[in-house]
């Protein structure tokens, strides 16, 4: 069996993602033109008579706007480099910012929900029922564990609060095929079950029983 899986990219991180780039790339291109516009209308047209705004000022304008269409190109660049990626002992789930690793002995048992009913649409308003609505009828694969990896606060630093259906140790990982990411999770998490099963290793049988007794 090879040592890792597929990457599976994180659909609600490339989604949200998309949405935010074109909104900065506008913003970025109003204040670029208005800062172009303050400075050359003047000179252009000297016969009409404009707002006088200082060099400063324009230059602070038109800085951020540059600013914010460089911000876009790089949420363009990074928006589907945030993925999950089974292994033979853990899941690995990266961004652009945080590289996290979650050891299969901490995972209790993953199950299919569809977005809908891990968040409810009616819960939401504004901007958060927008961009739920057209993930309603995804299907998720919802991660019951042991306890954070990391605090919940760290985490949802890095993470949309769509990752987390509740308050409970749950982490829901929205991927374009679920069925193959969550096949092949349980493929490398039986592997790894059954290692833990060989004969003489009493440490890691030991483990295997415990982990049994918490699922009762």
């Amino acid at each position: 069996m090879p040592s890792s899986g597929h990457r599976h990219h994180l659909v609600l991180y490339t989604y949200m993602l998309n949405h935010w780039w074109k909104s900065i790339l506008g913003i970025g291109v109003v204040l670029l033109a208005l800062a172009a516009g303050l400075g050359g209308l003047p000179n252009a047209l000297p016969q009409y008579h404009f707002l006088w705004v200082s060099d400063s000022i324009l230059w602070v304008v038109g800085g951020a706007g540059i600013y914010a269409i460089l911000l876009a190109f790089f949420l363009i660049a990074i928006r589907k480099s945030a993925y999950v990626q089974p292994f033979k002992s853990y899941i690995r789930l990266a961004t652009p910012f945080l590289r996290m690793n979650i050891s299969y002995r901490r995972i209790r048992q993953a199950s299919s929900v569809e977005m809908q009913h891990l968040f409810p649409i009616d819960r939401y308003k504004g901007w958060r029922r927008k961009l739920l609505r057209p993930l309603g009828g995804q299907t998720a694969i919802v991660l019951e564990m042991i306890g954070w990896p990391l605090p919940r606060w760290a985490l949802s630093l890095f993470l949309s609060p769509f990752f987390f259906p509740d308050r409970t140790s749950r982490l829901a990982l929205l991927v374009p095929k679920w069925m193959e990411f969550s096949t092949e999770m349980e493929s490398f998490r039986g592997n790894w079950l059954d290692s833990l099963r060989q004969p003489g290793n009493t440490a890691q049988s030991n483990l295997l029983a415990s982990l049994s007794k918490r699922k009762r």
